[in-house]
């Protein structure tokens, strides 16, 4: 059977630098919640909440090396 040109270490290291650098890219993300607050017969009053997340740089900065080394290393062992 053909090997696949990319192997597992280096797929995790290609997706954890993209992850790092777009935490680097857009480092603030908002979610929303939607629940219901009371409910009589048809009649439903909902309540919508934002939250918002900041992704630290630090924890970017060590995505993207981390995949760099994953990276590196599955390079290494196809070698």
């Amino acid at each position: 059977m053909g090997r696949s040109p990319m192997t597992g270490l280096m797929m995790g290291g290609a997706v954890l630098i993209l992850l790092g650098l777009l935490g680097f890219a857009v480092p603030y993300f908002t979610t929303q919640h939607t629940k219901d607050v009371a409910k009589v017969g048809d009649l439903k009053i909902q309540t919508t909440q934002h939250t918002t997340y900041a992704v630290p740089p630090l924890v970017s900065g060590g995505a993207v090396v981390l995949g760099v080394v994953l990276l590196g290393a599955g390079m290494y062992r196809r070698a």
